[in-house]
């Protein structure tokens, strides 16, 4: 994977978190959260993928290459 990738799969993973953490604190999750103890599952999808593209973006940005 080049560097252009991870480093787009790093940010992209950043804004995802960011917006997940938005959406955690709005009202509808509020409102989810009151009634299922849970918030939304666009929270919950926002932040998990934006953790696994942070997550794929750094290891990929730090690893050596292979050749």
């Amino acid at each position: 994977m080049n560097k252009g990738i991870s480093i787009a799969l790093l940010t992209a993973g950043i804004i995802l978190i960011g917006y997940g953490v938005n959406a955690s604190n709005s009202f509808g999750s509020d409102v989810s959260r009151f009634f299922t103890g849970s918030p939304t599952n666009r929270t919950v999808w926002l932040l998990i993928g934006g953790l696994i593209a942070a997550i794929v973006g750094f290891f990929s940005l730090f690893r050596g290459s292979r050749v």
